[in-house]
């Protein structure tokens, strides 16, 4: 009797991890409710699987292994080199963290983005034949409301026309970006965050490094038209494609676009599986 009892577990020791495990989960849902819609919900996804996921896993593979080396490594010297790292590749590890919560293992949103890709291309074509500057974003998984609060509230239907309007020259909006949240013109005159990468050509203007800099901090897509020459092009994970024509803008989008809706289709059947 007394070897069967030596066998149950203590079980004031399972109510306490019970109770860490249920505290744990509660706050990193509260804090995932409180980012939501934001890029830090992009970041903290990322930053949870790198810290959490993987050295949990790689540690019991370690130990299981009884690979010495690598589990002082682990246990010794990468908790020391955190600090360092963070502080000298900040901003690379922030974009690296930003593109890992991105993936479908995570979730994306689908949506219809014909009309969306419709009304873009044909602003993009309007301004870009005036040659008359324009930004405009399209938000996807990765919050932007961090920037709208910066620009004017609109939450309008997109149209071309109203796109073109707002960048028309002498509007009081037409120097900032517009952002588009589900198909709809959510805020104009918005500033976003220039790229910091030392290698983006430096003959690119602000614009440019708006799209490109919103791009590596987000899922988002933008599109830049250029004053100077009118030139389209389409800013996409810190990656710029340049000198568009009409067609080519089309392909870039419905491309980008049919991404998001598989990796969605991905999400929704893991869901309801």
């Amino acid at each position: 009797m007394n070897a069967i009892l030596s066998r149950l577990p203590d079980w004031d020791v399972v109510a306490r991890a019970a109770v860490e495990i249920a505290l744990m989960f509660v706050i990193i849902y509260a804090i995932l409710r409180f980012l939501q819609g934001t890029r830090g919900a992009g970041i903290l996804r990322g930053l949870a699987f790198f810290l959490v996921v993987v050295p949990v896993t790689v540690l019991l593979v370690v130990r299981k292994l009884e690979l010495r080396a690598l589990d002082w490594l682990i246990t010794d010297v990468l908790p020391i080199s955190i600090i360092p790292i963070v502080v000298l590749f900040q901003p690379e590890l922030r974009r690296a963290l930003v593109r890992l919560g991105q993936y479908p293992l995570f979730g994306l949103f689908a949506r219809s983005r014909v009309t969306v890709t419709r009304e873009i291309v044909e602003a993009a074509s309007v301004l870009s034949r005036q040659r008359i500057g324009g930004l405009i974003v399209v938000e996807r998984d990765v919050g932007l409301s961090a920037l709208t609060e910066g620009g004017v509230p609109l939450n309008a239907d997109i149209s071309s026309e109203l796109l073109t309007t707002l960048f028309w020259p002498g509007s009081p909006l037409h120097d900032g970006a517009v952002v588009i949240h589900e198909q709809r013109v959510s805020a104009a005159g918005c500033l976003l965050p220039l790229t910091e990468n030392p290698s983006v050509a430096k003959t690119l203007g602000t614009r440019h490094r708006a799209a490109i800099g919103v791009t590596e901090e987000s899922d988002a897509i933008a599109v830049v038209v250029s004053e100077e020459t009118g030139q389209i092009s389409v800013a996409v994970r810190g990656e710029m494609s340049r000198d568009l024509d009409r067609e080519a803008l089309q392909h870039v989008l419905d491309t980008l676009f049919a991404e998001t809706r598989t990796a969605s289709a991905t999400s929704e059947l893991a869901k309801s599986s």
